[in-house]
């Protein structure tokens, strides 16, 4: 079987004394989840990065949530990355790169992404406060920031994301993460035109 009709699968798993994860992911999936955290919030934001970058996506996580929802919610987030870039393999035969600008309600959302093997994250935008805002009981607004670099670091991706528009917390961080999804997707297609890795140095 040639590296462009692979599998593009992974998992994942990190076990510290703050929290045990185990993520699994298909890139060519059809945006199947099951995610458990112990941070419903969360638990709802990595279903709709699934389901909207149609990455097949498991998450097993337990940690200490009673202290603080940062751990568990950091190293997810490390353990996703971790579990894309494996799965990406040697990236051959790859869009590269993905945009989407999504909506939801009043909020508006910029992602764009460049698989290319340098982690750099650009996150801006947010409306003045959202970053001390508690969604659901456990979720600090100032962790969405937190999860796309420790994702972009791990995944050892290029992330932009800009807020254009927002004001309700929850629509404001789900218009991220479906912005996320949209531009992972687009970046981690699979392109028939493309011959081998998609750089003009030759590795990513």
């Amino acid at each position: 079987m040639n590296s462009a009709a692979a599998p593009r699968t992974a998992t994942v798993r990190r076990g510290t004394s703050e929290s045990t994860v185990e993520v699994s992911v298909d890139l060519d999936g059809s945006g199947r989840g099951e995610v458990s955290t112990g941070v419903p919030f969360y638990d709802h934001m990595l279903l709709s990065l699934a389901k909207h970058s149609l990455i097949d996506l498991t998450v097993r996580a337990e940690g200490d949530t009673h202290v603080d929802a940062h751990h568990t919610v950091e190293d997810v987030a490390i353990v996703l990355g971790q579990a894309v870039r494996e799965a990406l393999g040697d990236k051959s035969g790859i869009a590269r790169f993905g945009d989407a600008t999504v909506p939801l309600d009043e909020a508006l959302v910029q992602a764009v992404v460049d698989v290319a093997g340098r982690p750099y994250c650009v996150h801006e935008g947010e409306p003045e406060g959202q970053q001390y805002v508690v969604i659901g009981g456990h979720y600090v607004g100032s962790l969405t920031r937190h999860v796309l670099e420790s994702f972009a670091f791990h995944a050892q991706l290029a992330l932009h994301v800009r807020v254009l528009a927002g004001r309700d917390p929850h629509h404001v961080v789900e218009a991220q993460f479906k912005a996320l999804a949209r531009a992972l997707r687009a970046a981690v297609a699979r392109d028939p035109r493309v011959e081998g890795i998609p750089s003009a140095k030759g590795a990513l």
